[in-house]
């Protein structure tokens, strides 16, 4: 029997939680519409039997039918065909983020590679509060793993490297973050006070997640969407979000969750931004508006060399020309310069650093 293609929606269904099987949901969805995915994906745990504490009560674990698969070679299969329907809906500078455990992060990994995924990192979830090993036979399972990944070898994504240094103290940001798992208040329960979903996370490993890897306006897409983390943090943030899940349990418990989350304002929203994601002022263009006039002097900022200004927004010393940048490495024998940090100007007696002049083009770009 031929198979039918399945019909694209026309629009994207912002903020909604979608029904069903995750595979189909995507390939319904516009190709290249999405900023970033983020996939909490079955574990496939291979549990055997049931895990009791030292004091013989049962340990509440993940032995959910969807978590269960007969081999290694369904869950590759389940594994490469939702990986091939998330990469047709990245947009070119899309990127995805996929957790795990040991007993799956590594065959995900291989699977990412195969379907021409770029690895850009992977991310050590370190709980402060694991679970312990109760039958003493193995290490303490600490961790989860996260790979992230570009769509594809040379692609760009959105990496808020300076917001990440600035959640952590002004230290640039590790691959290891030490976060407690989801407990307490935010753990959801369901009417029988029972966790609603046994593999909740916390919404701090999101806010990380969304707050270095997308923006404000950008599109998030969730297709293992639970009870709804990811959306939820997304909403905070002022990011739009698409869950996907087949449990209605968890779509009822995601729903009302949902319903109770506000936006941050939007000044809240901001983040610290790199100098390098600044708009681009060539030097000439100094000159072309008359902000600084051909002939003029500049002096660097130490007061030892000066330069001249030049009609195209070149510098002329005693035996240099070029860029603002070359003439002051070439007077400082070093083999590179900031020339924007490096140069200043003199107006009515006082010291001016030439930066203010771009700065002032920059907010009118703004």
């Amino acid at each position: 029997m031929m198979k039918t293609k399945t019909k694209e929606a026309a629009t994207l269904p912002l903020n909604t939680i979608l029904a069903g099987d995750c595979v189909e949901q995507m390939n319904a969805l516009p190709e290249s519409s999405v900023d970033l995915i983020f996939a909490d994906p079955p574990y496939n745990l291979q549990l055997r039997g049931s895990l009791h504490r030292p004091d013989n009560s049962e340990v509440d674990a993940v032995d959910d039918a969807w978590d269960q698969f007969a081999s290694f070679e369904a869950y590759d299969k389940f594994t490469r065909e939702w990986l091939k329907a998330a990469r047709r809906l990245l947009k070119p500078n899309g990127a995805i983020w996929v957790i795990g455990s040991y007993h799956n992060i590594f065959r995900v990994g291989a699977a990412l590679q195969d379907q021409g995924y770029w690895i850009l990192n992977d991310v050590v979830w370190r709980k402060s509060n694991p679970m312990p090993n109760f039958r003493g036979k193995r290490f303490t399972n600490a961790h989860e793993t996260m790979i992230w990944a570009s769509k594809g070898e040379g692609a760009k994504y959105t990496f808020n490297y300076e917001a990440l240094k600035s959640l952590n103290e002004g230290v640039q940001m590790r691959s290891d973050w030490v976060l407690p798992i989801c407990n307490g208040g935010e753990r959801l329960k369901d009417a029988n006070g029972d966790k609603a979903h046994p593999t909740q996370k916390p919404e701090s490993l999101l806010h990380r997640v969304l707050v270095g890897s997308t923006n404000p306006g950008d599109v998030v897409l969730d297709p293992f969407f639970g009870t709804g983390t990811t959306g939820a943090v997304a909403k905070m943030l002022g990011r739009d979000f698409i869950g996907i899940e087949r449990e209605e349990s968890y779509r009822r418990v995601a729903e009302a969750r949902l319903a109770r989350v506000r936006k941050y304002d939007r000044e809240a929203l901001e983040v610290s931004a790199s100098k390098r994601a600044a708009p681009r002022v060539p030097f000439g263009q100094l000159v072309e508006r008359g902000m600084l006039r051909p002939g003029e002097e500049l002096w660097s900022m130490n007061g030892r060399h000066k330069a001249k200004v030049r009609a195209d927004g070149t510098l002329i010393g005693d035996d240099i020309k070029g860029s603002i940048h070359q003439v002051g490495a070439h007077l400082e024998g070093a083999p590179s310069c900031n020339g924007w940090t490096y140069w200043c100007f003199k107006r009515d007696g006082k010291t001016i650093p030439i930066d203010l002049l771009r700065q002032q083009i920059r907010a009118e770009m703004n």
